[in-house]
């Protein structure tokens, strides 16, 4: 079994989790590019939302 197909595994049951995670690396990319491809981290982080679960978007301030 492939690390990706461990990872998948292990992210599918816990969507709570999940969601925080996918928050947190978008926003660390937004930090270390300074938000110049917010839309593409966004667009991102939507898809991986739709894939795994884990809708943390409600916990979030929107952003400016």
């Amino acid at each position: 079994m492939s690390v990706m197909n461990k990872l998948k595994d292990m992210l599918k049951g816990h969507p709570d989790r999940t969601g925080k995670g996918i928050d947190k690396a978008g926003d660390a990319v937004d930090d270390r590019t300074r938000g110049k491809y917010s839309g593409h981290v966004d667009t991102a982080q939507d898809k991986l939302r739709d894939q795994f679960g884990g809708d943390g978007r409600d916990d979030r301030p929107p952003r400016t």
